[in-house]
């Protein structure tokens, strides 16, 4: 009794520790309102938020809220929306918070004015096993790249992109039929369980980190730079398993594009579709590549050594369909991928 009571009492005592501390959490998109969401459900205070400021969207150029303010203001947390963060203004702000710890997920690169504040340091939570994957996308290119394990990283920010002294890592398996957006939702739930170690472990001064450079023996690095639409083109000319992870590395969004052409009223007709998401099968052919077979009221793509079946595809201007409903609209016209 004795024992479980004393235990007890350092539970509790580390709790209201953690309620002292200040931590300030910045971040923008889903990925980082899922920790700002889990960090207060689990003991850590969060004085402060740092989000983009509102922006116009849609037809009625309405302002709307990033997902960070969204959770803030649902937890009754302040939040501050700085147009340039060397402003004075909101230096000074982020000082009158006294914070002990800033914590960054998905957020935009700090001045050294910012990042070097709290008495604890910045920490990033990356979603990639740091020193790989440095960059903005990944989670894209890991699946582009045919990664089958990739994971989340916790470092100290310095003066560089994701170059900072290492915390924690968890590796998470990429299966054969994740998608950029599956994988992004185990990531965002691990991250946010091994962002709570280690704000915890950082507080109770037990996280020792590890320079990059401990992780690259005989490794070549892979960058996750961002990714424009010119970069989601499919190339017909590589091999099947390549185009099948290029395309589930960009799905759901910003989504594998290509152009088919279509026979229409004896004029040739282009239009830009997305392939969301596909399967495929390595055999022998002597199609052209990118030709249309139909099997069975389905079509395949032929690619150099086998070919893509869609299961999700979207023509410009046009709903999300099936295999079946874009044969059933399109085939008639001769389809070609280019």
């Amino acid at each position: 009794m004795k024992v479980r009571s004393l235990k007890y009492t350092l539970a509790k005592k580390e709790r209201n520790e953690m309620k002292n501390k200040q931590v300030v959490f910045m971040g923008t998109p889903e990925f980082a309102a899922y920790s700002l969401k889990y960090l207060p459900e689990n003991g850590i205070n969060i004085a402060g938020v740092v989000t983009v400021p509102d922006k116009k969207s849609g037809r009625g150029l309405k302002l709307t809220e990033s997902d960070v303010k969204k959770v803030a203001n649902e937890l009754g947390i302040r939040v501050l929306q700085p147009e340039k963060l060397k402003d004075e203004d909101f230096i000074e702000e982020l000082k009158a918070l006294n914070p002990d710890l800033f914590v960054v997920v998905a957020f935009r690169m700090l001045p050294k004015v910012v990042w070097s504040m709290p008495t604890h340091g910045t920490i990033n939570l990356h979603a990639s096993l740091l020193p790989q994957y440095r960059g903005a996308a990944p989670i894209n290119w890991a699946i582009i790249n045919g990664e089958k394990v990739t994971g989340v990283t916790t470092f100290f920010i310095d003066d560089k992109i994701d170059t900072g002294k290492i915390i924690y890592r968890k590796e998470v398996e990429i299966s054969p039929v994740d998608t950029a957006g599956t994988l992004h939702d185990k990531l965002m739930a691990e991250g946010a369980k091994l962002l709570h170690k280690t704000v915890k472990d950082i507080f109770a001064g037990e996280v020792e980190p590890v320079p990059q450079e401990k992780f690259i023996k005989d490794v070549d690095l892979k960058y996750a730079p961002k990714i424009y639409k010119e970069d989601c083109k499919i190339d017909w000319n590589n091999e099947v398993e390549k185009i099948y992870n290029f395309i589930r590395g960009l799905s759901p969004y910003p989504g594998a594009w290509s152009v088919i052409s279509l026979e229409k009223n004896g004029k040739q007709e282009r239009v830009e579709v997305k392939i969301l998401f596909a399967e495929y099968e390595t055999k022998e052919h002597d199609y052209d590549l990118g030709t249309v077979v139909a099997e069975n009221k389905k079509i395949k793509i032929a690619g150099k050594d086998g070919f893509i079946i869609p299961t999700k595809i979207k023509p410009q201007a046009k709903k999300e369909m099936d295999n079946q409903a874009f044969s059933n609209g399109y085939l008639r016209f001769n389809p070609k991928f280019e």
